[in-house]
């Protein structure tokens, strides 16, 4: 997704590009690809969603309802519905099928930043601008809880595997560990000495990793809260991600560099 208000598609045993996608008007923030992969949906700050084919590289339709940029998106493990983020302060719940809204979620007081949904579908957390994270209940559309403790904007929140506990990051320089099922916070993971952009958890959910502008990648135990180990790049690092074999990490500087790391002897 760029701000060259396009997608494309990769080939990544090649290297080399399959399909540009285009459509929106304007910057492109975010895309996740359904559990299919067979299709993506993008989040733009045109206002809207585009659900694309990733087979035939063409749009499919265009979701509407948002009256600022959307600023994040994640579909549903079913593939059948997505949640977008916005700035206009609200998320939104996507019928990907019949490409309709089913809902509008309201709470928060200040822009939607990030969203994240349940293994089992059923709720999803967002993070935003107003310090805060809240819990949804999809199936009714409704807030479960309300997440408070971060001093900064709330960038991006991660859940575990298991669905009981959720990771955010944010710009008041830590991470904290949030536990679901009672709506409370576990604990605080201190290290970085600038924002974090970004955080990710390893498909065993025992450890998370967070990018910073302190131009470091970290790795923390969720079971202690302790850091574990850290990597420096030349310049802020904005996105991190984990692979499926829980071993390998990728991580984006605001350099344009993308490093590939491998947990190794821990």
């Amino acid at each position: 997704a760029s701000a060259d208000y396009t997608l494309k598609l990769w080939d990544l045993e090649q290297g080399r590009e399959l399909a540009t996608l285009s459509g929106h008007s304007y910057w492109v923030n975010a895309v996740a690809i359904a559990p299919d992969g067979k299709r993506a949906v993008s989040a733009s700050d045109d206002e809207t969603l585009k659900l694309w084919d990733l087979e035939q590289g063409r749009e499919l339709a265009t979701l509407s309802g948002h009256s600022s940029y959307v600023r994040a998106v994640a579909i549903a493990p079913d593939g059948k519905r997505a949640v977008s983020a916005s700035e206009d302060n609200t998320l939104k719940l996507w019928d990907l099928e019949q490409g309709r809204e089913l809902a509008t979620l309201s709470g928060h007081s200040h822009w939607v930043t990030a969203v994240a949904i349940a293994p089992d579908g059923k709720r999803a957390v967002s993070a935003s601008a107003d310090y805060t994270l809240k819990l949804w209940d999809l199936e009714q559309g409704r807030e479960l809880a309300t997440l408070s403790g971060h001093s900064g904007w709330v960038r991006a929140v991660a859940i575990a595997p298991d669905g009981k506990r959720a990771v955010s990051a944010s710009a008041d320089k830590t991470l904290k560990l949030w536990d679901l099922e009672q709506g409370r916070e576990l604990a605080t993971l201190s290290g970085h000495s600038d924002e974090v952009n970004a955080v990710a958890i390893a498909p065993d959910g025992k450890r998370a990793v967070s990018a910073s502008d302190d131009k470091t990648l970290k790795l923390w135990d969720l079971a202690t809260g302790e850091e574990i180990a850290s990597f420096t790049a030349d310049t802020g690092v904005l996105a991190c991600a984990v692979a499926p074999d829980g071993v390998t990490l990728v991580a984006g500087d605001r350099s344009g560099r993308v490093h590939f790391l491998r947990l190794e002897g821990l």
